[in-house]
């Protein structure tokens, strides 16, 4: 294979400062989930639920009462 030359030449200063230029860039990093619904909505939703789920059992509970007394 054939050696690559580097286009550009080195070069460090043997008296004086040395500069050297610090660019920031971006750094990607994981990316965190994050869940669609909260813990508390959750919960408040489950609550909504089992009450609707008493609230439908009473009514079937009263209508099968009217269905026997009628």
């Amino acid at each position: 294979m054939a050696e690559v030359k580097p286009v550009f030449r080195e070069v460090l200063p043997k008296q004086g400062p040395l500069f050297v230029e610090d660019i920031t860039t971006m750094v990607l990093c994981k990316p965190k989930l994050l869940p669609l619904k909260s813990l508390t909505l959750e919960k408040l939703e489950k609550m909504h639920q089992a009450a609707q789920d008493t609230i439908r059992q009473q009514e079937m509970a009263e209508k099968d009462q009217r269905q026997i007394t009628h």
